[in-house]
């Protein structure tokens, strides 16, 4: 079973902040897959489904951002989940709407979900997908909490609505390829793919 955790914080009042895309996506796969989410036996709301013959468990941690990590080892040991069937679903900032980024390792970038996700599993190497929600007008770090617990812009929502497409056939491409041919097809800007090639130019 491949467990697909989407970061975010729990309630209404953070509901559409730009922290909580990885409880969007879930909401929208289970929405895709007929679905419903209910409560866990632990801190989280979560669903057994099935995609093309792939036994998956959708969840949102109930413990907000910061200790995301304890429902996530919780779910894991109840139900004997290898790490190397895990993928994490997260906000970041330092990177423009419209990209995705799934890596197979890494550290948590500042990201204080995937920083607790990291500690009580112990380890760097678990498969994240990082959401882009940066803007050009953001560029000071020390502005990111406000930023991050901040709703989506009526511009934004429309342009996250035309994502979510992307963003689940990713999740999807995840569970039933290898990851390698998940990043080879996805790790890009979908909203501005010329601005996407220069930036792998710099970085190569």
């Amino acid at each position: 079973m491949k467990l697909i955790v989407g970061l975010g914080n729990p309630g209404n009042k953070y509901a559409f902040t730009r922290h909580n895309i990885g409880f969007m996506i879930i909401d929208y796969i289970s929405s895709f897959l007929n679905t419903e989410l209910k409560p866990g036996k632990g801190d989280w709301f979560g669903i057994d489904c099935n995609y093309d013959g792939e036994d998956i468990y959708l969840m949102k941690p109930t413990t907000f951002m910061n200790n995301s990590g304890t429902a996530v080892i919780d779910f894991i040991l109840r139900n004997n989940i290898d790490i190397k069937d895990i993928l994490v679903v997260y906000d970041d900032f330092q990177i423009p709407l419209g990209t995705i980024r799934v890596r197979t390792n890494g550290s948590n970038g500042g990201h204080n979900g995937i920083s607790s996700v990291i500690y009580h599993l112990n380890t760097l190497d678990f498969a994240r997908m990082r959401i882009g929600i940066g803007n050009a007008d953001l560029i000071n770090k020390e502005d990111y909490i406000d930023f991050v617990l901040s709703n989506f812009t009526e511009e934004e929502t429309i342009k996250i609505k035309e994502m979510m497409v992307n963003y689940k056939d990713c999740v999807l491409s995840y569970v039933k390829e290898d990851v390698l041919n998940t990043m080879n097809r996805f790790n890009k800007n979908f909203l501005d793919p010329i601005k996407d090639n220069k930036e792998d130019n710099l970085i190569n």
